[in-house]
C-alpha cells in the first residue's frame, strides 16, 4: 500500500505540473528556493490528504445513513428527526416502533463500541481530545489502526442511536490520514503535524460542507490563547478538496434550511448579551454533567470497555418513555424530539419551526426540554465513552437554547421583528465557541451555515462574552493555554529566541591568552595552569588571523607525558579553529558550540581576526534575559593589542 501511495503521489505531482507548470513549477522543482519547494511539497500533500479525508468522509456519511436506517428505523421502527441537509434518501421507514428494542438498542452500539476500543483505547470518547494530544504530544501521528476502528465504533454508536456527533470520528479520521500520508511519503516531524491538521480540516468539512469554518477550527482548537499559523493555508486547500468531493457527491445543499436573511437591528444586542451570559451558564452545566457521568462510570466495577454500553443503557431508559408519551400529540419524526444521534433535526426545529411545533410558551417550554434531554443524553454516552463527537451535540444544545431564548424574548417584548432562528444561529456558535475556545473559528462556522454574514455583529459580541465568561473552563482537557505551553514550540521558542540575538550583543571583551604557533609545550602548560577560567586557547599568525585551536583535551595529553612531548610547539598540537561572527545569531553559535564539544568560541571578522570571545553561560544568560544584551556598534574593532605566548 505505502508503494501504491508513493506512485499516485507522483503522479498527482507531475500532473500538477503538466497543467500547470508555471506555478508548479516555481513550488516543486529541484532548482526552487527551499522554502518555496517546502511549502510547495506540503501544499500538494495536504490537496491528497483532503482527497482522501473526503472521500473517506462521504463513504462515512452514507454507512452512517444506512446504519441508522438497519437499526434505528429497521429494529425499532424509530424515525430519527432529520436537518434539512441530512435528508438523502427520503424513504420511509419499513417497521412498526418497538419500545423495547430502543430501550436496549444503544446499550448494544456502545457494547460494540466499547469492544473495538480494546484494541484501541483512543477511539472512545468524543476525538477531539485525542486529536489534540496526537498533535502536541504523539508528532501529529495517529496510529492506522484508528482509520478502520473509530468510523467503525461510531457507526455503531451513533446507527444505535448514542447521542453524539459525527465530526469528532471525522476529525480523527483526517488526522489519520494526514498522519498516513506522512509517514508513507517520509515528511519531517513538522510537516506531518501539518498534514495532520490538514486532515482534521477536511474531516470536518466533509461533514460540515464549511470549508472555511473547518480550516480555522482545525488550527484553533489546538490553544485556550492561539493559532497554529504554519497549517492555516495547507488546511484551507484540503478543506476546499474535502468539500469539493462531499459536495459532488451530496449536492451543495446547506446542513439548515433558515430564513434568507436575518436583518441587523442594533435594539436587539442587548437580547444577544444576554443570551451568551445565558448560553456561558448552560456550558457550565454541560460540562458538570460530563464530569458526574465519567466519575459515575469509573465507580463501577466493571472493565472500562463495558462502559459505554452502560452509558447506552441509560439512554435507553431516558429516551423510550418520552417517545412513547410523545407518540399521542407528536408525529414519528419528532417523537425523539431530535434527543438521539447528532441532533441537527433538532436545531432545523428550531430555526424554522415544525409542524408539530406549537406556537406560544409551550414551544419555549418544548425547546428547553429538548435541550435538557440533549444535555443529559450526550453526557451519558460521550461521558461513558461511547465512540461519537462532542462537537455537533455542543452545537444542538446551543441552537435548541438559543431558539427558546428567542421564542421568550418575542412573547415577553411583544416585538415581531425578533427572529428565534437568528437567536438558534448565534446560541449555536456563543455555545461551542465558548467551551471550545475557538471563538473566530465558531462566528465563520455559523456564518457559512446561515449563507450570509448577516448575524456577525451579533455572533462577534457573543463571542466575545461567552470566551471570557467561560475562561476557566474548557471541553478539551488536552488544549494548553498558549503555543509557549505546548512540548511542540518549547523547542521553537528558545531557538527562536538565540535566531533574535547576534553574537555581538552576547560577546565579551575580555583578554585572554592567545598563543603564536611556535610557542613550546612547556609555556603551553604553563599558561594553562594559570588560566583557570579559559578552555580553548586560539592560535594566531602573524597577521594576527586565526589559524588554530588548543583545546583542553590536547593539554592533558601533554600533562600526562610532558618528557615525550618536549620538542612540541603549538603549531603541532593545535586543531581546526571553530568561530563565529559578530553578526551570527546565538543558535549558530550554539549549535557550534555542541558540535565541537566546546565551552567557549572565539568571535572573528572578516579578515579571521579575534574581535571578543562568546562562552555557553553568556549564551544561557542572554538568551533568557538574566543579563541584557550589550548594544555593540555595527562594526567591531579587533581587539589589539591581544598578549602571546613564546
Amino acid at each position: 500500500m505505502d508503494s501504491g501511495v508513493r506512485r499516485f503521489t507522483t503522479q498527482l505531482n507531475d500532473w500538477l505540473l503538466g497543467r500547470n507548470r508555471r506555478i508548479f513549477s516555481a513550488l516543486l522543482a529541484d532548482d526552487a528556493p527551499v522554502d518555496l519547494r517546502l511549502v510547495g511539497r506540503t501544499l500538494a500533500h495536504a490537496a491528497l490528504v483532503g482527497l482522501a479525508a473526503g472521500a473517506a468522509g462521504a463513504a462515512f456519511l452514507w454507512a452512517l445513513e444506512q446504519a441508522q436506517r438497519l437499526f434505528l428505523e429497521g429494529w425499532a421502527g424509530y424515525v430519527p428527526l432529520l436537518a434539512h441537509g441530512e435528508a438523502h434518501d427520503a424513504a420511509p421507514s419499513w417497521s412498526r416502533f418497538r419500545p423495547w428494542v430502543l430501550l436496549f438498542l444503544p446499550a448494544l452500539g456502545g457494547l460494540v463500541a466499547g469492544w473495538l476500543s480494546r484494541f484501541a483505547p483512543e477511539i472512545l470518547g468524543g476525538g477531539g481530545d485525542a486529536a489534540i494530544d496526537a498533535f502536541h504530544h504523539g508528532g501529529g501521528r495517529i496510529r492506522r489502526r484508528v482509520l478502520w476502528l473509530k468510523p467503525l465504533a461510531t457507526l455503531f454508536t451513533l446507527g444505535t442511536g448514542g447521542s453524539g456527533g459525527r465530526e469528532g470520528p471525522t476529525m480523527q479520521l483526517g488526522g489519520a490520514f494526514g498522519s498516513l500520508v506522512a509517514d508513507v511519503l517520509k515528511v519531517s516531524v513538522r510537516e506531518r503535524r501539518i498534514l495532520f491538521l490538514a486532515g482534521i480540516a477536511a474531516g470536518i468539512s466533509a461533514v460540515f460542507r464549511t470549508p472555511l469554518g473547518a480550516a480555522l477550527i482545525a488550527v484553533e482548537l489546538l490553544y485556550r490563547d492561539g493559532f497554529e499559523s504554519d497549517a492555516l493555508v495547507p488546511s484551507v486547500l484540503a478543506s476546499v478538496v474535502a468539500y469539493s468531493v462531499v459536495t459532488s457527491i451530496f449536492g451543495e445543499a446547506t446542513l439548515f434550511h433558515h430564513a434568507r436573511s436575518f436583518p441587523f437591528i442594533p435594539r436587539h444586542l442587548v437580547l444577544y448579551g444576554l443570551l451568551a451570559l445565558s448560553c456561558s451558564l448552560l456550558a457550565v452545566l454541560f460540562l458538570s454533567a460530563l464530569r458526574v457521568a465519567r466519575r459515575t462510570v469509573a465507580r463501577l466495577p466493571l472493565p472500562r470497555w463495558l462502559h459505554p454500553a452502560v452509558g447506552g443503557l441509560a439512554l435507553g431508559a431516558l429516551i423510550t418513555p418520552v417517545i412513547v408519551l410523545s407518540g399521542r400529540y407528536v408525529p414519528a419524526q419528532g417523537q425523539g424530539f431530535g434527543i438521539l444521534g447528532g441532533g441537527y433535526g433538532a436545531v432545523q426545529v428550531a430555526i424554522s419551526g415544525a409542524s408539530w411545533l406549537t406556537e406560544g410558551w409551550t414551544a419555549v417550554l418544548l425547546l428547553a426540554v429538548m435541550t435538557l434531554g440533549k444535555l443529559v443524553a450526550t453526557s451519558l454516552t460521550i461521558g461513558s465513552g461511547g465512540s461519537a463527537g462532542d462537537f455537533a451535540p455542543s452545537l444542538a444544545i446551543g441552537g435548541l437554547f438559543g431558539g427558546a431564548f428567542g421564542r421568550a424574548a418575542q412573547l415577553l417584548l411583544g416585538d415581531p421583528s425578533i427572529d428565534p432562528g437568528a437567536f438558534a444561529l448565534v446560541g449555536m456558535g456563543a455555545f461551542y465557541g465558548g467551551i471550545a475556545h475557538v471563538p473566530l473559528s465558531a462566528m465563520v462556522l455559523v456564518c457559512e451555515l446561515a449563507g450570509n454574514y448577516d448575524l456577525l455583529v451579533p455572533l462577534m459580541l457573543t463571542q466575545g462574552i461567552a470566551f471570557v465568561a467561560l475562561r476557566r473552563h474548557a471541553l478539551y482537557g488536552s488544549q494548553p493555554a498558549t503555543e509557549r505551553d505546548s512540548p511542540v514550540h518549547r523547542e521553537n521558542a528558545l531557538l527562536s529566541a538565540l535566531e533574535s540575538i547576534q553574537v555581538r550583543e552576547a560577546m565579551t571583551f575580555g583578554l585572554n591568552h592567545v598563543f603564536a604557533p611556535s610557542t613550546p609545550a612547556s609555556e603551553i602548560l604553563r599558561i594553562h595552569g594559570e588560566a583557570d577560567s579559559q578552555n580553548v586557547f586560539p592560535v594566531q599568525g602573524s597577521d594576527g588571523a586565526l589559524v588554530g585551536m588548543i583545546n583542553t583535551d590536547a593539554v592533558r595529553v601533554l600533562a600526562g607525558e610532558p618528557g615525550s612531548f618536549g620538542w612540541a610547539v603549538a603549531a603541532d598540537v593545535m586543531g581546526p579553529f571553530v568561530s563565529v561572527r559578530p553578526d551570527d545569531d546565538l543558535r549558530t553559535a550554539a549549535e557550534r558550540l555542541v558540535a565541537n564539544g566546546l565551552r567557549e568560541l572565539p568571535v572573528v571578522d572578516d579578515a579571521g581576526r579575534i574581535v571578543g570571545y562568546l562562552d555557553e553561560a553568556r549564551i544561557s544568560e542572554t538568551s533568557l534575559g538574566l543579563r541584557a544584551p550589550k548594544q555593540a556598534a555595527p562594526g567591531v574593532a579587533p581587539m589589539a593589542p591581544l598578549p602571546k605566548s613564546h
